[in-house]
């Protein structure tokens, strides 16, 4: 071989004379300028962001400790990732020597570009090796940073990919393996402690949390309070100057949409986009003419722009997706969701709801073989009763992990919001469940409301608001029917002993016209109903309809 000269990437290269034999050459790069702290985050800062109370004040608290996690915990849509990106805005400016970096944790992929973002923003030597890995270049760089730095991880709302470990030879994800694959351990322990470091987490699922982070640390994100969701209305009405609108329309917008961030935002930006055609009072009008009406604007997909381009601005959809995750990992859980979706909001009985849950554990205890051929019929009820107390027990757990159901103080009753009642009902609907649950809803509350007499009072009260909701709730099924006009022509006997003459006589005549279709006009039920709509007509003084 003759003289040569041989140049690689950024200039290295070397020269050589006679050389007699193969020339294997290795160019290394200098060593890349340490970069200053920065802000590694994929939103700007959101101008109109609303104060949450004391929230980021409790945040600040945490993460101010050494070696910190905080989690912030509620229901999609009720602005948690809105609060850690102004945290992390706010950190920034108050600490610029601080390091702030941001990483999608909705699954293990974008949890891995993440870190490649990270590992590219610092500079991390031997990042673009392919047989690098990773998560452990970024673990062990932010374990030895001398700066301060903050972690936010968002949407870790299905912690199971960072739990599980990782068939990955390279650290390059799921989809690259070598032969000599081996299982790495979970990328949650490359998540590092460290005196400097802290780590804010969102979240829908508590349970996911406290994978992550103490029960002492996760902060409880509720819906805005109303002046926090005038504000949020107002701010973002403001942003065109165009627009007509009056305080008492911004609260009436903000209480139908029971005070919801994302909900509050997508309805904004709908009466944006088409103003002048469209303001708040009519946005309202067609809002409340029907729930398919409301699930159209519901649905509306605009609105916010610091949200994950990956997640759906409609509340509805954010819902469904926790619904989805329920159903596949709990089951029983989701039909638990399902049932509650029908009763009024607030007050929900546990014993209606548990009525389910035990013929649940009946029928799973039936398929299962007996251990004990001798066992008595009283072991075998109490084994399948407490199968049912257990199972139910766990579905409310997993129901309010995911913040979609709250209990009250004494542990009896349970609460919705009626936004969820409303998305979980269209979800049923999209997967042809919705009559069956709905079914399901006019059986327990049939068996449960008894007649109008006094002695019933207390029971029929309880039950009441159940029963005005069961209203809009009319199956197709003509026996079910027959059991939803029981359940009317009952709380009408009710209303009527109490005084509410309107009530009785609306309840009343919706039962007769059903019982009239399904069971005839000479019906004994009919005739009843038809009985219980004269009385209500003469006490309302309507003699002559009455006759």
């Amino acid at each position: 071989m003759g003289f040569a000269i041989s140049f690689g990437d950024a200039n290295a290269g070397f020269q050589a004379g006679v050389v007699n034999g193969s020339v294997n050459t290795a160019f290394h790069l200098p060593p890349e300028t340490p970069p200053c702290p920065s802000i590694v985050i994929p939103f700007a800062r959101d101008n109109d962001f609303v104060e949450r109370g004391t929230t980021l004040d409790w945040v600040g608290k945490i993460c101010a400790a050494r070696d910190s996690r905080a989690a912030l915990v509620g229901l999609g849509g009720v602005g948690k990732s809105q609060l850690a990106i102004e945290y992390a805005y706010r950190t920034r400016k108050q600490s610029p020597e601080t390091w702030v970096f941001w990483v999608h944790a909705s699954n293990a992929a974008r949890f891995e570009q993440s870190y490649r973002d990270i590992a590219d923003c610092v500079k991390i030597a031997g990042r673009r090796d392919p047989q690098a890995n990773i998560f452990k270049l970024v673990h062990d760089w932010l374990r030895d940073c001398k700066q301060r730095w903050l972690l936010v991880l968002d949407n870790v709302d299905d912690a199971r990919f960072l739990l599980s470990g990782q068939t990955n030879g390279n650290g390059q994800g799921q989809g690259h393996t070598t032969n000599a694959q081996v299982m790495r351990k979970p990328l949650s322990e490359y998540l590092p402690h460290c005196e400097r470091g802290s780590i804010l987490v969102t979240t829908r699922n508590k349970e996911a949390a406290l994978r992550l982070v103490e029960l002492r640390d996760i902060i409880a994100v509720e819906p805005m309070d109303e002046s926090q969701a005038i504000e949020l209305c107002e701010k973002k009405l403001k942003a065109q100057g165009n627009i007509q609108y009056n305080r008492t329309d911004a609260t009436e917008l903000a209480a139908a949409l029971e005070y919801m961030p994302l909900a509050i935002v997508q309805a904004v930006a709908y009466i944006l986009q088409r103003a002048p055609r469209c303001s708040i009072t009519k946005y309202l009008d067609e809002y409340r003419k029907s729930e398919r009406k409301k699930t159209t604007l519901l649905n509306y997909d605009e609105g916010q722009l610091q949200r994950d381009l990956g997640v759906s601005n409609s509340i509805i959809v954010t819902w469904q997706i926790s619904f989805e995750y329920i159903q596949q990992t709990q089951p029983s859980a989701a039909d638990l969701l399902s049932l509650m979706s029908f009763f009024d909001r607030q007050g929900i009985p546990e014993a209606l709801l548990q009525r389910q849950a035990l013929q649940r554990g009946a029928q799973r205890s039936q398929k299962e073989p007996k251990q004990d051929v001798w066992e008595s019929d009283e072991e075998d009820n109490a084994s399948q009763s407490s199968t049912g107390d257990d199972q139910f027990e766990d579905d409310i757990v997993a129901l309010r992990n995911f913040c979609f159901v709250t209990v009250n103080t004494s542990g009896t009753s349970f609460e919705m919001h009626a936004l969820v009642q409303l998305a979980t009902r269209i979800w049923l609907e999209a997967n042809s469940n919705l009559e069956q649950w709905k079914k399901q809803f006019v059986s327990n509350l049939r068996a449960a409301f008894p007649t109008g007499e006094y002695e019933n009072w207390a029971a029929c009260q309880a039950l009441y608001a159940h029963a005005k909701a069961a209203i809009g709730q009319q199956p197709k099924d003509e026996s079910a029917i027959a059991e939803w006009a029981t359940v009317l022509y009952h709380a009408a006997w009710f209303a009527e002993r109490r005084g509410n003459i309107a009530d009785a006589e609306m309840l009343a005549t919706k039962a007769m016209k059903a019982r009239k279709k399904v069971l005839g006009q000479e019906h004994e039920d009919t005739l009843w109903s038809v009985a219980m709509v004269a009385l209500a007509y003469k006490l309302g003084g309507r003699w002559d309809a009455a006759e």
